[in-house]
């Protein structure tokens, strides 16, 4: 007789975690937040630019992703297995490039361009470190988006370092990540992403 377990409370709260502060939701918010600083406060740029970002960034990686798993090319919408990431990869690498280009020729805030080049910069060092090991992504994202926040908004939002250590124990609860990776992941994106933003918004 078959016997349904019923997932325990943190598995369960692990699950929602790693959804509701996934990559595809934090690379739709932050872009709106840096579009808001870029732009000067101004509400209709600030959508522009900022669901700009976001769709090359997050909603079409994302329907990449969700595609591909449909389709039996990997193993679900995270792609857990570390062998497999790699072309889905590149793929979002493509799709932010796309994003990137048409950024630059439509005069975006200097902001809004350092951002993207930022995650640029990050993917591609996850795309470095995934042919050997697996990095968390959400760990990589949720880091270098409280980096991002911390250098345009200043240091309160230090807090947010809450939301990315509650990120890394969904990731290690869910059993998709040790330790070991979201803690790299949740240091890679400040140190890459954080710095190229840095260096790049002037």
């Amino acid at each position: 007789m078959d016997v349904t377990t019923t997932p325990s409370l943190p598995l369960r709260a692990a699950r929602v975690v790693t959804e509701v502060l996934s990559p595809a939701v934090i690379v739709v918010a932050l872009p709106l937040a840096v579009a808001w600083y870029g732009t000067g406060h101004q509400v209709v740029p600030t959508a522009g630019w900022g669901l700009l970002v976001a769709l090359f960034y997050s909603v079409i990686p994302m329907v990449i992703m969700v595609r591909g798993a449909r389709r039996g090319r990997w193993d679900g919408h995270w792609v857990r297995e570390r062998e497999r990431r790699i072309v889905p990869f590149l793929l979002c690498l493509v799709s932010t490039v796309t994003g990137l280009v048409i950024m630059l020729l439509g005069g975006a805030p200097r902001e809004v361009i350092a951002l993207a080049w930022s995650m640029i910069a990050t993917l591609l060092a996850v795309l470095a470190i995934t042919r050997w090991w697996k990095v968390s992504v959400h760990a990589t994202v949720a880091g270098g988006a409280v980096a991002t926040v911390v250098l345009l908004y200043g240091p309160w939002y230090l807090l947010l370092v809450l939301a990315v250590a509650l990120v890394a124990w969904s990731r290690v609860v869910v059993e998709d990540h040790t330790a070991a990776q979201v803690v790299v992941g949740a240091l890679l994106g400040p140190v890459v992403g954080g710095v190229v933003f840095l260096a790049l918004r002037g």
